[in-house]
């Protein structure tokens, strides 16, 4: 009887392996052990960078709004508080875009709250 080996699915393992390291240098790109271990830490380091990007985004869209306020004398902490107490509910995104893109709307809604 012919020893059994599971090549098919083996190689499909390493193929797609091989194919998550696309673009890796050296021996991480294809010897099996170093591209595992650099696919695995790739995909721990992107799940980590996608958390790390929201706050990115959070803190450029608050200093966006901080430099928009701070021409009509408001603190952005202030404007905040003003936004809330009357109920507007527009979130840092769309105030930043708002500042950016528009900024006579953006003066109107900040001269609102004043």
């Amino acid at each position: 009887m012919p020893r059994a080996t599971n090549n098919p699915a083996s190689k499909q393992r390493r193929k797609r392996v091989f194919k998550a390291a696309k673009g890796f240098r050296g021996g991480r790109r294809n010897l099996l052990r170093q591209t595992l271990e650099a696919v695995d830490r790739s995909m721990a380091f992107s799940t980590a960078h996608r958390k790390k990007r929201i706050g990115d985004f959070r803190r450029l869209w608050i200093t966006r709004i901080n430099a928009a306020v701070r021409q009509y004398d408001l603190s952005y902490s202030r404007f905040i508080h003003l936004l809330d107490a009357k109920g507007i509910q527009l979130d840092r995104r769309q105030l930043a875009d708002m500042a950016v893109r528009n900024p006579e709307a953006f003066g109107a809604l900040v001269k609102t709250l004043v």
